[in-house]
């Protein structure tokens, strides 16, 4: 178990929630638009990253690579951010999050398993409840922005209307049994804007245009030396 703290944000009440986790998974190729998903094939094909075994996908990491930091240390100039909503599942509920599945590009060339567990996730200190945006859940937007060489841009950006529902999202991990209590899920990703690249301090946003409030985060990137 790995506890982590958030603030559940119910439009016109703020509550804190301490959260055991004892469980993370990041699910990848998850759009339901085969031209986009095949883009981001493509774009990690390009800088040497083989094709998935099977789409969706699901990956294992540890739960203590969970944070809600403002800044991360990695290894070397290799990694890069992605802009992701998160399922956490809670005594039968359901919340959604915002998070960063910050992945070493240069092991993922080898072992995409391997490449996930290489760097801490970085997700929002917000959470909505699931019930509250079911009914809206196509048009919220995710959005990225990324420090490269000093200059600030947009990275990724999409509805979640191209990708995965929901249901069918749980239902490929876990079956009928439903997302576990304790069980952080993120849900994947857009296609840079631009390919993939690292970035100095990534920024990161899901937009409810419906209840006309959004979830933020962002964290600095430091590089640590690689000697061999």
């Amino acid at each position: 178990m790995f506890d982590l703290a958030f603030t559940v944000d119910a439009q016109d009440t703020t509550t804190p929630l301490t959260l055991a986790i004892d469980q993370a998974v990041i699910a990848g190729w998850t759009g339901r638009d085969p031209v986009a998903r095949d883009k981001h094939i493509a774009e990690l094909e390009a800088i040497g990253i083989a094709r998935p075994a099977t789409t969706p996908i699901y990956y294992r990491v540890s739960a203590r690579r969970l944070t809600t930091d403002d800044s991360i240390e990695v290894s070397g100039g290799n990694s890069s951010g992605e802009v992701e909503f998160v399922l956490i599942g809670w005594q039968g509920r359901i919340f959604v999050g915002l998070g960063s599945d910050h992945t070493d590009r240069k092991v993922e060339t080898y072992s995409i398993t391997v490449s996930k567990q290489m760097c801490d996730k970085v997700m929002a200190p917000v959470l909505w409840e699931l019930e509250e945006v079911i009914d809206h859940w196509d048009r919220m937007i995710l959005r990225a922005f990324a420090t490269i060489g000093g200059a600030r841009v947009l990275y990724q950006e999409g509805a979640l209307d191209s990708m995965l529902a929901v249901a069918e999202l749980v239902r490929g991990a876990f079956g009928d049994k439903g997302l576990p209590d304790g069980c952080a899920m993120f849900g994947g990703t857009f296609a840079a804007k631009g390919g993939i690249r690292p970035a100095s301090r990534f920024e990161y946003e899901l937009e409810d245009p419906v209840l006309k409030r959004v979830i933020r985060h962002a964290y600095d990137v430091i590089e640590l030396p690689v000697l061999g």
